[in-house]
């Protein structure tokens, strides 16, 4: 299995703004009964998508012109509330691939750097600015830059920052412990044979 590094994320856009967006809103606790994290996606903000749906309103991640969007642009301490591990999942699974906001809550932030997902910030302005352009254009195609530490929007560009350590994994690949682990299975396996609890030879 070859190791993933994550250096630059391209595509749309998909503005959701609001500061103290949780955990229990972007995926309700009653989806957390199943086993495993297969069909989440198709519960990501369910009871704020159909709040909207019943005043005539649209939630940005059902709505059409955002489909397909792969950079979700937050505001303000996103993610906060119960440490679920779902929440990330769900987003991921949607086909998000990054997250630019102004602050994360630290679960949230550590759950998707497991799974891959960068999740940079940014001032206030510029994340005003980066959802007023996505916004009018939705086909606006952005490029989130972990190797400038930029994210760009057509000609604009704005500067963005992530931890040193989790900005290291991503580019090197350390981010997948999995992958880490089955990349070099044989040092795994030497491991195990010389544990006695493990191979048996304490017998």
């Amino acid at each position: 299995m070859a190791i993933e590094k994550i250096q630059r994320i391209e595509g749309r856009g998909l503005p959701l703004p609001g500061d103290n967006i949780d955990t229990d809103r972007i995926i309700p606790a009653r989806f957390l009964r199943a086993i495993t994290f297969e069909g989440l996606e198709t519960h990501l903000f369910e009871d704020d998508r159909k709040q909207l749906a019943a005043a005539g309103s649209i939630h940005p991640v059902a709505d059409p012109k955002y489909a397909g969007a792969t950079i979700l642009l937050v505001n303000a301490n996103f993610g906060c509330g119960s440490s679920r591990e779902h929440a990330p999942q769900a987003i991921r699974r949607y086909g998000i691939r990054a997250v630019v906001g102004e602050s994360y809550s630290e679960i949230f932030f550590g759950n998707s750097v497991a799974l891959g997902m960068p999740c940079v910030t940014t001032d206030h302005s510029s994340l005003a600015e980066l959802m007023q352009l996505v916004g009018k254009d939705p086909g606006l195609q952005l490029v989130v830059d972990l190797e400038a530490m930029r994210v760009s929007a057509g000609e604009k560009s704005f500067t963005v920052a992530l931890p040193s350590t989790a900005r290291e994994s991503f580019l090197d690949g350390t981010w997948d412990a999995t992958g880490l682990l089955l990349d070099r299975f044989e040092e795994v396996e030497a491991v195990a044979e010389a544990l006695p609890y493990v191979s048996g030879s304490w017998r």
